[in-house]
Parts: C-alpha cells; sequence; structure tokens
C-alpha cells in the first residue's frame, strides 16, 4: 500500500492528457466524452462491455439497482444517472475524479448501497450526474501476525468476517450487524455493532485509509495529515474524497460464544421488561450486547394485534458465564439455558444477521442484500429511560401502521468510555441506546407512501419528548432527509440543522476540515459537509433564503 508523495509521470501523463482532450469534448453527449477522457487516460484497458453501462445498456437498470435497497429511490420519476461506470483499478477512481472534473458533471460514489435516502445514486438537483460504483473494488488482506486487515471499499462487512474468520477462529471486528453493508461508506459513519460496547465502533479500530482526493491524488494516512484521517471517521460518507481502502484493527474474540434470541409480547408483560431493559442494557457486561427487535405481531385470538420485542443478543462467552450475568442485572428476562446456543464468531455474525441455522459461512462472499422494500427510516439517540406510560403510547402508535419496525441497540462500555471528539463520531457517553425506526411497504403509489410518511413523522413528533435534545442527535448512516437538504450541497447555513444533529460539536470542525481539504465542494451531495464561505456571504444568503 505505496504512496506518491509527488506527481508521478502517470499523474502528470494524465493531466497532459486532459488538456488535449478537453478541446474536442464540448460539443459530444456526456456518456462519450467521460468514456472517451476514461480510456484516453487510463494506465489499464478495461473489459469496457462491463464496466461501463448507460441508460440505453440492457444492463443498465440491473447494474443501478443491484445494491440498491431503498425502493422509493428507484421510482421512474427519480432522476437517473448518466452513466454508470465500475472501476477495475484505484488508476481508474483517479481517472473517474479528473474526468468528472473536466467535464463539470458530478460523482456519485457508492460502495454497497445502504443508502437509507439514496444519496448515492441518486440526486435531488438539476446536475447531470454520474455513479461511480466501487463494487469490482472488494479484495480482503488479512494480516494475523500485525492483527489488521486491509478492505477494499467495494468489499462487505461479510466478506470481511469471512475472510478474518478463515485466518483465525479468534479474531474478529466491530462493525455492522448487516452483512452486506458495503465497507468504504459504512465506516465512514461510524459503524457500529454487536461488540461496540467492548471494542467501540468499526470507525474507532481503523488504523489507515487510502483515499482520492479531489485533484485525483491517491493518499494515506500519513499523507493526508491527521485532520483529515479524523473526519474520514464518523464524518459521513462522500464529502472529502473517495475511499478506496481502510486498514482496520483486528480484535480478539473467543472461539466460543453465546447467542439468543428471546420474544416478548404485551402480554408476557413485555412493557415492564422493557422499562427494565433502559435502566441496565447499557451498564450489563461490556461483553454483553442485547438489542431490542420490536415489531407488531398477530395476538391470541384471530384479528388480533400485539407488540412483540425480540431480545436479540451476542455474548462473546460461554453460556454458563452469560445466565450469570443475566441473573445478575436482568433477571427480568427469564433467560434460561435452553434459550442460549453456543457457537463461533463466524457462525453469530450468520444468526445476527438473520440466516436461517446451519448456513455455510460462505454466502457471506455473495455480498447480496437481502432486503429490499419501499422504506422510511429515521434515528436517536436515547439519554433517559422513556416511563412505562411512555412506552404504553409508543405500543398504541405501532399498531396503527402495517409494517412498522423499530431497533434499539445499546450504548455503555466502550461506547461511553471513548471522548466525543476522539474521531468524528460524536454520540458517546450518557448515551443509553440508539434507537431505529422503519415503516415499510410495497406499493409504487403517492399516496401510499404519503400515508406512512406520515405516520412515522407523526411517531418521530411522539418521541420528542423521550429523545435526546439541543440537538436531537440522529444517526449519519440511517441518512433523514426530514432534517434537511443542502439542495446544491454549497449552502452553510441549511446545512446547520442536519449537521448538528448528526456531528454535535464536530460539525464545525468537519466544515473547516473540508474548506481546507476540499475548497472547490467537489465532493458534495444533499447533506455533505459544505464549505465555509465567507462571512458577507452568509448573511446575504441567509437574508435571501
Amino acid at each position: 500500500m505505496g504512496f506518491e508523495h509527488s506527481p508521478s509521470s502517470a499523474f502528470l501523463t494524465l493531466i497532459f492528457g486532459l488538456l488535449a482532450f478537453a478541446s474536442g469534448a464540448a460539443s459530444q453527449p456526456i456518456q462519450e466524452t467521460f468514456y472517451q477522457c476514461i480510456t484516453l487516460n487510463s494506465d489499464l484497458s478495461i473489459p469496457f462491455s462491463t464496466a461501463f453501462s448507460a441508460p440505453d445498456n440492457a444492463s443498465f437498470t440491473t447494474i443501478l439497482e443491484s445494491t440498491a435497497q431503498n425502493l422509493r429511490c428507484l421510482v421512474p420519476s427519480v432522476p437517473k444517472p448518466q452513466l454508470i461506470f465500475k472501476p477495475y483499478t484505484e488508476n481508474h477512481v483517479q481517472v473517474a475524479v479528473t474526468c468528472a472534473k473536466q467535464l463539470g458533471v458530478q460523482l456519485r460514489v457508492r460502495s454497497g448501497g445502504h443508502d437509507y435516502e439514496g444519496l448515492s445514486y441518486i440526486s435531488l438537483s438539476d446536475e447531470p450526474f454520474i455513479i461511480l460504483d466501487l463494487s469490482n473494488l472488494r479484495s480482503v488482506t488479512v494480516n494475523i501476525q500485525d492483527n489488521s486487515a486491509w478492505a477494499q471499499a467495494g468489499a462487505t462487512t461479510g466478506e470481511l468476517y469471512y475472510r478474518i474468520s478463515q485466518k483465525s477462529k479468534t479474531h474478529g471486528f466491530p462493525a455492522g450487524l448487516c452483512t452486506s453493508l458495503g465497507i468504504g461508506g459504512h465506516i465512514t459513519g461510524g459503524a457500529y455493532g454487536t461488540m461496540m460496547r467492548k471494542f467501540g465502533l468499526g470507525a474507532d479500530n481503523v488504523v489507515d485509509v487510502r483515499i482520492v482526493d479531489a485533484s485525483g491524488r491517491i493518499l494515506d494516512r500519513e499523507a493526508m495529515g491527521e485532520d483529515i484521517f479524523w473526519a474520514l471517521r464518523g464524518g459521513g460518507g462522500a464529502s472529502f474524497g473517495i475511499i478506496l481502502a481502510w486498514k482496520v484493527k483486528l480484535v480478539p474474540v473467543p472461539a466460543t460464544v453465546t447467542v439468543f434470541t428471546v420474544p416478548k409480547t404485551l402480554e408476557q408483560g413485555a412493557t415492564k421488561i422493557l422499562h427494565k431493559w433502559q435502566q441496565v442494557a447499557d451498564k450489563i457486561d461490556e461483553n454483553l450486547f442485547i438489542r431490542v427487535i420490536i415489531q407488531v405481531a398477530n395476538g391470541a385470538q384471530k384479528g388480533q394485534k400485539t407488540v412483540q420485542n425480540l431480545y436479540n443478543a451476542l455474548f462473546l462467552g460461554k453460556t454458563e458465564r452469560l445466565l450469570e450475568v443475566m441473573e445478575e442485572s436482568f433477571p427480568e428476562l427469564g433467560l434460561t439455558k435452553k434459550d442460549c446456543t453456543e457457537m463461533s464468531w463466524i457462525q453469530s455474525v450468520l444468526y445476527i444477521a438473520g440466516y436461517p441455522a446451519n448456513t455455510p459461512p460462505e454466502v457471506l462472499l455473495q455480498g447480496k442484500s437481502l432486503f429490499k422494500n419501499f422504506f422510511k427510516a429515521k434515528s436517536e439517540f436515547v439519554r433517559e429511560p422513556i416511563p412505562e406510560t411512555g412506552l404504553e403510547g409508543l405500543w398504541k402508535r405501532l399498531m396503527e401502521e402495517d409494517s412498522p419496525l423499530m431497533i434499539l441497540n445499546p450504548y455503555g462500555g466502550m461506547m461511553g468510555k471513548i471522548s466525543e471528539s476522539e474521531i468524528a463520531f460524536p454520540h458517546r457517553k450518557g448515551v443509553v441506546y440508539m434507537v431505529q425506526y422503519l415503516t415499510l411497504w410495497n406499493e409504487d403509489k403517492p399516496e401510499v407512501e404519503a400515508k406512512h410518511m406520515d405516520w412515522m413523522r407523526k411517531l418521530y413528533n411522539y418521541m420528542a419528548p423521550f429523545a435526546s435534545m439541543f440537538p436531537r442527535e440522529a444517526y449519519v448512516n440511517y441518512r433523514d432527509l426530514d432534517l434537511g437538504i443542502n439542495k446544491n450541497g454549497t449552502n452553510f447555513i441549511q446545512a446547520i440543522s442536519w449537521g448538528a444533529a448528526y456531528y454535535k460539536e464536530n460539525f464545525n470542525r468537519l466544515v473547516q476540515v473540508k474548506t481546507k481539504f476540499d475548497p472547490d465542494n467537489f465532493f458534495r451531495h444533499e447533506q455533505s459537509i459544505p464549505t465555509l464561505p465567507l462571512l458577507h456571504e452568509m448573511i446575504e444568503k441567509s437574508m435571501i433564503h
């Protein structure tokens, strides 16, 4: 993983090639000019039939939808890219940046596509755009002696976990619970998972990174400097550069871990049990992660509905010790030995991700998402337990919706020991748990979408008294355009609303880093980090708007 500290001959050739190319490009369609620019300046010939896909290609829709999860972002009314380019080498990414700048076309970069508002593959502005799809850059190199791994941006979390498990049964990595997340974008938002109470976030366990900056240079940690390295870990995707690869620190895992899933309905005392979970979730043994999946289920009688809470857990240890911890801290759940299953860490990855029992770990190499729906999501950080009366009001609202889902992820442990300013991700000490709200539907009809969106916003308003305030915090990897849209990615004033929610005090530093590192704001989207304008420009814009 070397780095060129001065312009290489290949890079200078690219610049001269672009100057020669630019004069004849003005009158041609973007697809042709971008294609010519890439082919003229790449240091390796590409199998072009698979690297480029334009809207008139048979493969275009398949590729566009390949990793996209939210069908809301794929409806015909949403603007589509002029071209999808799937680079095969790091040099292709460099050339794509330089060609896009030369042609004045915007790049949208996706590594996996778990993108709740689709900002990596759609644009809400009128600018033409090209998708840079990094799914071909997916190599993972594990070094057990060094306790590290390099993972290219297009690799999924599942591929990284699998490659680690092939080298060692006692090493792991503390990132996402879902195994089809593209590692490139995932870590830029923080990357939480079942081991975060023991080891922190994926972003807390990064030791190096390779990116392409707005000038088309490849930089590593040493070359970019600590400010930008700080911003990349938790400062959100696609604001500072294009992630090529992360070097991550592996963590020790026991040869045997224990999992369980215990359901509790309202009739089984779900309200009181959840009230107690809130009091212990962040204080319990840091080897234990118990999340709560809340959904509406069929009641005991026909036509009746109830709320079911699933307590879904990973314990870094054996059943015997887990039962002691639960008896001491959370006996209300009534966990028994028969609820528990011992397995290897890689098997627990499959279990938590929802794969059927006995699924071979090789399924993780497919990198496919099991989830495609029309949906709207929001997120929340809770710092005080919600009282039982508040939970009862919540149940009532959940039962008014067709397919609601809430997931509560416990904090505490290592998450409370790391400073809010250590990396760009700020939600740390004092957070009891994070909430993810989801509502799903399966029809592409404006009135159906409006109904579900309205329900979600009413639920979010109901939860306001129980949420963190000043700011009301949100998780950047669960993008939420309700928090505000910076349509051209340039308005600093507009960005403050969602900037404070995602990044708290770290937002100001992120803006300073962005202004210094990408002053022309080449890397931008509807919720990207803006550059800092001159004071008089800010005043002028705020008066106009």
